[in-house]
């Protein structure tokens, strides 16, 4: 490519041009400076600003007739300007008389005759002719190729600032871009650093290439037009826009991730600043109330709430009956009744009486504050599928560096070979720079970052929809397998049932009272924990107590040592027995209660007629309770847990969705198919102990299928532990079930759909995250690299790219913040609910 010099024809005429352009009156025709009637004069345009009448132009024009050395004046209001044969001290005249002046020259000086060293070919003259287009300031120019001449007709107003050998405005803006890309872009090369320092790579690796390449190709730019006078463009703002663009693009992430972690922020808030404490004194009398901070709280502590204020400690009601709204906590959207003895949860509304309570639990040990540790472990928690995106971020850079200096010899040496128009790249004056752009765009849109986002940002806000629904998730390990789930396992008791056992019938088989029969069994369950054994107890309460029955309505308002110290027997060497029963020593004699296998293995035979009786309980979906006392069978006890109302339809819901499910009890056969029939089971394992529980779902899990186990997080916790995925339902104050990978916080079937569903739209939303984000790179990375170009004429800058960059990770978190749109399934549409 040849060089090409511009120089002012030789000789008195240069001079001449020099002069004139001090002064204004060069004319090409005179070969000279035009003569005046007097030496000295010199004719000029003059810019006259601040004119808004004609009674300002003729005050310019007295001002300029007056002036000593003035020949003639004459001034245009609408071109702003004065035509005068002047000498030089005009300027100070105008500005005496209160306007602004600058000195013009006249259109007859505005052209130059410049004499042109290195025209050689045809290809040299295009080649100047687009130089000399790209230039500010020149109204019209012909080249003489055979004299090695150029005519220009250019504006003398337009006038170029010179610091030694460089434009002022790139000057300027080089040393603002520095400030940019090493101030505000410090970030980046520390990350960067750090990062190739332990041998990975990053989005910040790739940013620091982009920006440094075209910060260090501008400078070196500049400082060639400044010694060889040949300007190639500069591309400081692209590096300037590239970090700009990042920077706003990670602002509008955090703003999106903050989003993410609204529920945390929910539940914090939840608990209340300050509490009413009772004071009383050492016997117990009340002495007044004390606002005191809910931080002060300590078990045992007696406190007031008020209605229309929250709970502020777990606790038990002591005095006052109320409804309180757990919605916020356990995500039951009905009003709780509570009365004395009712378990309350801190930070739930008290609506309408006055309650006073008794802290138990208080700081870490509270059901919110183990939930918002809950959902905070599972925030931070990894789903097995990020180990995809951690490898596929791992190769990404390596991979998107290599491409860019591909995508650079490419455009580079079919350039140097000719293979495509000289004219594509004269916008870049040169194929080296044309192909540095494509190569830098590259760099800059590749984005690893939103792979990266696609996983965790939707497991955060699924955790916190869960939590919202008062469903605990404990990692994003567990979410993943639920999504999976092929067969459903469900305890019977307090899972599928009420958990409110009622004893329906007491038939003696013996010579005994019923009186004194129920008396006995009762003191022999009195020691036990289980919900079979409360309702033995409630049954002989009102026998004893009332002379009757139990209905439905009463309820036993009396504290248990009461009871146990007006009519209980004494009991010694009780011991349970999983899956049978109890037995115990009462009055120096031996007492049997529980299953048929407790009794026939303590060799006490069953009568033909309580064998009867027993059976048609069983068909009835009853629980027997036999009684065999001092070697002899003396009786039993029919005992009903109501269904829950939803399980029967969360059961045939789950059918819908693809999962089996399973019952597995330790109850009779008879009884476990009565109770499956009723909710539509067909799958049932019965007389299971709860050690064989576990064995049940490892035989599931032979074949590879995903097994989830829904308990009472009580005496499941093998099962709950051997299941892929283990749900632990109504599980009150106790919330933190290490066993358990869910916990349901309501008593209530539904949620067993809800986080299956919870699960299965969580996924469905991270493999479109994936999707976008590959999509994104595959498509943007060829555009980027100019393979449109040559069919569209389509190129990408490099601060576009990076602009496309920054907003592809905040369109991935935005997508993940959709799933705070999650409805879970209505009972009455569960039934609609299919496979995805």
């Amino acid at each position: 490519m040849a060089y090409l010099q511009l120089t002012a024809l030789a000789g008195g005429a240069a001079d001449d041009m020099e002069e004139a352009s001090l002064l204004g009156s060069y004319d090409e025709e005179a070969g000279g400076l035009r003569g005046e009637e007097e030496a000295g004069m010199r004719r000029v345009q003059v810019r006259v600003a601040g004119m808004t009448c004609s009674a300002c132009t003729g005050a310019v024009e007295a001002a300029l007739s007056g002036t000593r050395g003035v020949r003639r004046a004459a001034v245009s209001l609408l071109q702003n300007r004065a035509h005068v044969v002047f000498d030089p001290a005009l300027a100070k005249a105008i500005e005496d008389a209160g306007f602004d002046a600058a000195l013009l020259q006249s259109s007859e000086q505005d052209k130059v005759l410049l004499s042109v060293t290195g025209l050689h070919t045809e290809g040299d003259v295009d080649l100047l002719h687009d130089i000399l287009t790209k230039t500010e300031g020149l109204h019209q120019f012909s080249v003489n190729f055979a004299n090695s001449e150029v005519e220009i007709v250019f504006d003398p107003e337009v006038a170029v600032m010179h610091f030694g050998p460089f434009h002022i405005g790139d000057l300027l803006k080089w040393i603002l871009v520095s400030m940019v890309q090493f101030v505000v872009g410090k970030r980046f090369y520390v990350a960067a650093y750090r990062a190739l320092r332990h041998g990975s790579t990053n989005m910040d690796v790739l940013v620091v290439i982009g920006t440094t390449a075209s910060y260090v190709y501008s400078a070196c730019a500049l400082l060639y037009g400044a010694f060889t006078g040949f300007h190639p463009p500069i591309y400081f703002e692209t590096s300037a826009m590239i970090i700009t663009f990042v920077l706003f693009g990670k602002y509008l992430e955090v703003l999106a991730k903050g989003k993410t972690s609204d529920a945390i922020k929910k539940l914090v808030e939840l608990a209340p600043a300050t509490a009413l404490l009772i004071l009383k004194d050492k016997e117990g009398k009340y002495l007044g109330e004390k606002e005191i901070d809910a931080s002060l709280v300590q078990p045992g502590d007696a406190l007031k709430v008020l209605p229309g204020s929250k709970v502020p400690a777990d606790g038990i009601v002591i005095w006052g009956t109320s409804h309180v709204n757990e919605s916020m906590v356990t995500g039951e959207s009905v009003p709780i009744s509570k009365e004395v003895s009712s378990p309350v949860i801190g930070g739930t509304m008290n609506l309408h009486g006055v309650l006073h309570i008794q802290a138990t639990k208080v700081g870490s040990g509270t059901v919110l504050s183990q939930i918002i540790s809950l959902v905070e472990t599972a925030q931070m928690s990894k789903a097995p599928i990020q180990k995809f995106a951690d490898y596929v971020a791992s190769i990404f850079v390596p991979i998107v560096i290599t491409l860019s200096l591909l995508t650079f010899l490419a455009w580079f040496l079919c350039g140097w070979l000719g293979a495509y128009p000289n004219s594509w790249s004269d916008e870049s004056s040169n194929c080296f720079v044309f192909s540095l752009m494509f190569s830098i765009s590259v760099v800059v849109i590749a984005c690893p970052c939103a792979l990266g986002l696609a996983t965790p940002t939707a497991v955060m806000v699924a955790t916190g929809v869960g939590a919202n629904h008062g469903v605990l998730v404990k990692g994003g390990d567990a979410l993943e397998r639920a999504q999976n789930v092929k067969y459903v396992i469900f305890d019977k008791t307090g899972t599928l049932t009420q958990g409110k056992a009622t004893v329906t019938t007491a038939k003696i088989f013996s010579a005994m009272e019923l009186g004194d029969f129920l008396t006995l069994v009762a003191s022999a369950e009195a020691s036990s924990e289980h919900p079979l054994a409360k309702a033995i107890l409630d049954y002989a309460f009102h026998f004893h107590f009332f002379g009757k029955l139990p209905s439905a309505k009463d309820s036993i308002k009396k504290r248990k040592d009461e009871i146990l110290s007006q009519w209980l027997l004494e009991a010694s060497d009780f011991s349970a027995l999983p899956g049978k029963g109890i037995q115990c020593w009462i009055n120096g004699k031996k007492i049997l209660v529980g299953n048929r296998a407790l009794i026939t293995e303590n060799g006490v035979k069953i009568p033909d007629e309580a064998e009867d009786f027993l059976v048609d309980m069983e068909l009835s979906a009853k629980t027997g309770i036999l009684v065999a006392y001092d070697g002899g069978f003396i009786g039993l006890i029919g005992i009903t847990d109501p269904l829950k109302r939803e399980a029967a339809v969360v059961v045939e819901g789950l059918k819908k969705m693809g999962v089996h499910p399973v019952m597995v009890t330790g109850d009779n056969w008879r009884t476990a198919q009565a109770v499956a029939k009723e909710v539509g089971i067909e799958d049932v394992r019965a007389e299971v102990m709860p050690a064989g529980k576990a064995d049940v779902i490892r035989s599931l899990q032979k074949d590879g299928s995903v097994v989830a186990m829904v308990g009472d997080g009580i005496n499941d916790s093998p099962a709950l532990a051997a299941a892929d995925v283990g749900m632990a339902i109504g599980a009150g104050t106790d919330i933190a079930i290490e066993a358990a990978d869910y916990v349901l916080v309501r008593n209530n079937l539904e949620d067993v759909i809800t986080a299956i569903d919870l699960s299965r739209k969580t996924f469905s939303r991270i493999r479109w995250n994936y999707f976008f984000a590959m999509a994104y790179n595959v498509v943007a990375i060829p555009v980027a690299a100019g393979a449109l170009f040559p069919f569209t004429g389509l190129q990408m800058p490099p601060w576009l790219a990076g602009a496309c960059m920054a907003f592809s990770s905040v369109s991935v978190v935005c997508s993940s913040l959709m799933l705070r749109r999650y409805r879970k399934p209505r009972l009455t549409t569960v039934l609609q609910i299919t496979v995805e």
